[in-house]
């Protein structure tokens, strides 16, 4: 398979998650293509949810290996999707995050199949996975005995020389304050909610400081980070807001406790303001010494004739479903810059070297198995 070709048509969808139409029409190129080799390919779909395309080589539902990813990717500017190569690297939307690497995936479904390895291999593509995974969760509601030994997640870190071990518990808060409308130039006749709001952020940096490029920077980057992702409040510029709401991305280190981050919440409130948990997950935590990772690192590392680290990464992935069933997650991606910003891209040789570490992973785990 022509895994950079495979990427490039992958990505001129305009998989921008919630835009059905387009991802239904990549999830059909990939079960043609998919069906053409012989894989079973089914494509899960529920009222309010993101399809989930589900591909194996066995009938089966307890995998030896798994390999998960998404095909949803963030908005972008119309050029975007139409990707381009320039000295080495792949350039666009989805060429990091990840389109890239469910080619990669692909590849190695195809390998499976036409080298008849004694191995039950699936492959899981959500897409909805840049906004929550309420898709994957449905998926795994309806496949509820579904399991694998090991879970391939290329969709983490965007450095080869690193094997991330451990990835941070992504919560959902979302602030609103109450107040009054006023008239604009009576302002003592109204309760600002966005002034409210103002004060409301500000005791949250108490707990947990903002930090930025050009400002604070931790020492240690595991700790646990809020940033204020959304903010909405006020109707027209000549009325005092009685609404504002705020969006908050916290990520949790593995220490860290949901009830933890409530106490120090409900510590910030003050009157006319309140708070509730969107959503939660938990984090994905590796045993470094786990057989399977030192397996595959050392393969990789013959592979890249260089050394790997283990890193720890603040991202959230899919994974978590499957490791608090558990699967051994090796998460491990090819090279890239610009995840979710205008310059995204890959570089290519990186995607063919994690392809080939894949499929050779693949074959020692076939070979345990005889």
């Amino acid at each position: 398979m022509k895994i950079i070709e495979i990427a490039q048509e992958l990505m001129k969808f305009r998989t921008e998650t919630g835009n059905i139409k387009e991802i239904n029409q990549a999830m059909s190129y990939i079960k043609n293509m998919m069906t053409l080799i012989g894989a079973k390919v089914d494509i899960f779909t529920q009222k309010d949810t993101a399809p989930v395309i589900f591909i194996r080589n066995k009938n089966s539902l307890d995998l030896d290996a798994l390999a998960l990813g998404h095909i949803d990717v963030v908005p972008a500017d119309d050029k975007m999707f139409k990707p381009t190569i320039k000295s080495g690297k792949l350039y666009g939307r989805g060429s990091l995050d990840m389109k890239s690497f469910a080619a990669v995936a692909l590849n190695s479904m195809q390998y499976v199949i036409e080298h008849k390895l004694p191995l039950k291999f699936g492959i899981i593509l959500s897409s909805d996975e840049e906004k929550g995974s309420k898709g994957t969760r449905a998926f795994l509601e309806k496949y509820a005995k579904i399991k694998a030994d090991v879970v391939l997640d290329n969709d983490v870190g965007g450095d080869i020389t690193k094997l991330i071990v451990k990835c941070k518990n992504p919560v959902f808060v979302k602030i609103k304050t109450h107040g009054k409308e006023a008239h604009g130039s009576l302002p003592w006749d109204g309760i600002d909610a966005n002034e409210l709001m103002f004060k409301v952020l500000e005791n949250v940096r108490k707990f947990y400081p903002a930090y930025d490029l050009n400002g604070k920077k931790p020492r240690n980057k595991w700790v646990d980070t809020l940033h204020v992702a959304k903010i909405e409040g006020g109707k027209v510029a000549n009325i005092i807001s009685d609404y504002c709401e705020a969006l908050c991305d916290v990520r949790l280190v593995e220490t860290s406790k949901l009830s933890d981050l409530k106490k120090n919440l409900d510590k910030t409130m003050i009157k006319g303001a309140e708070y509730e948990i969107v959503s939660s997950s938990t984090p994905v935590v590796m045993d470094e010494k786990n057989p399977h990772i030192l397996a595959y690192k050392k393969l990789a590392e013959k592979i890249l004739a260089k050394k790997l680290k283990f890193e720890y990464e603040g991202g959230a992935t899919d994974a978590r479903e499957f490791a608090v069933r558990g699967s051994t997650v090796i998460m491990h991606s090819g090279s890239g810059e610009g995840m979710h910003a205008s310059g995204e891209y890959v570089d290519i040789a990186s995607v063919e070297k994690l392809a080939e570490i894949q499929i050779q992973f693949l074959e020692n785990l076939a070979c345990n198995k005889k």
